[in-house]
């Protein structure tokens, strides 16, 4: 059988395994196949300093692909021109690099040679037989310039690469680009790979679907699209023995906490229903699978007790809904110790978040990107701002960190959508604030990237760092990249519309609220203490009508439905909708509640968490006189606003 080396290369996270790596590994171990991984991403880090490495890896834009440009000279020799290029039209006009971070670079650059020096004579090369690259980010240049290397000092070994920058078009043009690669896995390569490897056996030039191979003319020949796993719990538990082994033995990694990294599943079961436009996600396939709860609890269960620590990740696009009712109980039940992070949607009820939290989910990445109705039915993406909203608060109750984006520049957007957001953002700047606010991309595999017209988005181009990290003519740039630049038509561009969010956001980022909003439930009333900056009510009882108002409200309801449940309460008391209005409304002038128009959202946190408050279903029906007292508080409170 063909001994195989798989190698990850600088600069993938040093935090986190390759995953894809380690079930290849898995897999061709039960095959019978010897396989090695290395991650020399390590040794770069020890080479350049792991606070350089980081800054690249983490803290550089990432459209600069500043990792891959450091190893163009070690790919293609000295190009003087096309450097200072770059340079100036890269890293000086589009991202405004100084000249201190622009020589910190250099530096980086410079060691390239060397570090490739050691990469050849460190691996005894010739014990293989197969090497393969993965390649994802900014891995790519860094995995060319060693896999020639490679070829040139031993042409009999065969070099597959694969990952996400190999995907489709991507890596059909770059085999073309660079014959020294002799295969490459295109999409789910956990069949495709092994077969390939079993039939180099036989035959030099195996056919295998989701291949790219050459023909003995040198063209460049895609096998169609590999076949997508169906049953997720064939798959082998993933070998993280070499990522474990490389980050003992690097001197650079003795502050790196690493992250443990798993798969409940694949695909997306939103994107089969309404694809996001922005979405350049499973571009080999969007069909979404999973695995079983007790496949799960089982392979969490025998990785964590090979992890140093309990930081674990799952790598799904979206947690899958059944898992509500199966393995999230099965993990509260379990108590792995795990601190995990999920993919999830963002319409989850209060029942759900507190589900999550108990099951050791104490981090998500719920795909809020925005806080407007509108702009969100632009995006497809099935929420609403108050249910953004309402889950922030509800995170944040039950101490579950929600990161968030906030992304503008879509297709349609009004100016008027950001002056209704900005009207969301300021009552609820005691939660948690977006990690992020910028521009939309336009990535390869996408709705906007598909049928750009359908959106008014015209001149579609690769960006232009491209064309100084692969010396292509356009055609071939425009195969080989993942994203693109675009010009907007004139009656959907959104150009400065959320200049004024933006620099909320910002300010916000740079000075968060301290204080909060807090609900206290006791059996007589429910107490709000504001201690936020921007208080005008610090504090204040709610009693009868009102307490079940604004309970009624901690998930967001239409003024019918506020009225509905407080006649179903109250049945004896007289009251009109416009006494419900007018009280809604002055908890919205006091940024006690939000509302979109229609819907009311109540902010205030409960603490404890309003369903482990014993009793908090309570109602008070003593207050016969509420209509008049809630008339009165209502004024009170429009006009201490």
């Amino acid at each position: 059988m063909p001994r195989v080396l798989l190698v990850s290369m600088p600069f993938g996270a040093l935090e986190r395994p390759a995953l894809g790596l380690s079930l290849l590994k898995a897999r061709l171990t039960l095959d019978g196949v010897v396989c090695h991984v290395r991650y020399l991403n390590f040794p770069f880090a020890e080479l350049i300093g792991l606070e350089h490495y980081q800054w690249v890896t983490h803290e550089l834009p990432y459209t600069a692909f500043a990792g891959d440009w450091a190893f163009t000279s070690v790919l293609y020799g000295d190009r003087p021109e096309v450097e200072a290029a770059y340079i100036q039209e890269v890293l000086r006009k589009t991202w405004r690099l100084g000249d201190t971070e622009i020589n910190r670079l250099l530096n980086v650059r410079a060691r390239t040679p060397l570090f490739l020096d050691h990469c050849m004579a460190a691996i005894p090369w010739a014990s293989y037989d197969v090497v393969g690259f993965t390649s994802t980010f900014e891995q790519n240049i860094a995995s060319l310039a060693l896999a020639q290397r490679v070829k040139q000092s031993h042409p009999d070994i065969l070099i597959v690469f694969g990952g996400a920058n190999w995907e489709t078009d991507m890596g059909h043009e770059l085999h073309r680009q660079f014959p020294f690669v002799d295969y490459v896995c295109s999409g789910e390569a956990d069949d495709s790979f092994p077969a390939l490897i079993r039939q180099l056996q036989h035959t030099p030039r195996p056919v295998v679907r989701g291949i790219v191979h050459r023909t003995t003319a040198g063209a460049s020949v895609f096998t169609g699209p590999a076949p997508v796993i169906s049953k997720m719990d064939d798959l082998p538990l993933p070998d993280f023995s070499d990522y474990l082994h490389d980050l003992q033995e690097s001197s650079a990694a003795t502050p790196i906490i690493p992250t443990l990294l798993f798969e409940s599943a694949r695909g997306c079961w939103w994107g089969a229903k309404s694809h996001c436009t922005f979405c350049g996600l499973n571009g080999g396939s969007m069909a979404f699978r999973s695995k079983s709860a007790r496949r799960v609890v089982e392979e969490l269960t025998t990785l964590r007790a090979q992890w140093p620590n309990d930081l674990a990740e799952a790598v799904d696009n979206i947690l899958d809904v059944a898992y509500f009712k199966d393995l999230l109980p099965a993990l509260a039940r379990a108590r792995l110790s795990l601190q995990l992070f999920y993919e999830v949607k963002a319409n989850l009820s209060r029942a759900q978040v507190r589900l999550l939290s108990e099951a050791g989910v104490h981090r998500i990445q719920p795909g809020i990107e925005s806080l407007n109705d509108h702009i969100l039915t632009l995006m497809r993406k099935g929420t609403t701002a108050l249910r953004n909203i309402q889950l922030l608060k509800w995170a944040q109750e039950y101490g579950v960190t929600v990161e968030w984006n906030l992304l503008y520049g879509f297709p349609g957007e009004t100016i008027t959508d950001y002056a209704d957001m900005l009207r969301l953002l300021r009552p609820i700047r005691f939660l948690r604030p977006p990690c992020a606010c910028g521009p939309i991309r336009l990535d390869r595999f996408s709705p906007y990237y598909n049928t750009p017209q359908a959106f008014g988005l015209t001149n579609v181009t690769p960006i232009n760092t491209y064309r100084y990290l692969y010396p292509c003519d356009e055609a071939s740039l425009a195969r080989i990249a993942y994203y693109f630049d675009f010009t907007y038509e004139d009656t959907v561009d959104p150009t400065g519309h959320a200049a004024s969010v933006i620099a909320y956001i910002n300010d916000w980022q740079s000075h968060p609220e301290h204080g909060s909003l807090w609900a206290l439930s006791t059996p007589d009333a429910l107490v709000l203490l504001d201690q936020r900056s921007s208080a005008s009510l610090p504090m204040l009882r709610l009693v009868g009508l009102e307490r079940t108002a604004y309970e009624f409200c901690d998930e967001a309801h239409r003024l019918s439905s506020v009225v509905a449940a407080l006649r179903r309460t109250f049945p004896q008391v007289a009251f009109t909708e416009d006494d419900v209005l007018t009280f809604l409304n002055s908890l919205v002038a006091n940024n006690l509640m939000v509302t979109d128009g229609a819907l009311y959202l109540s902010l205030a946190i409960y603490s404890p968490p309003r369903d482990t408050i014993p009793g908090h279903q309570y109602q008070d029906h003593r207050h016969d006189q509420i209509i008049t007292h809630t008339k009165a508080r209502a004024t009170a409170h429009t006009a201490d606003a």
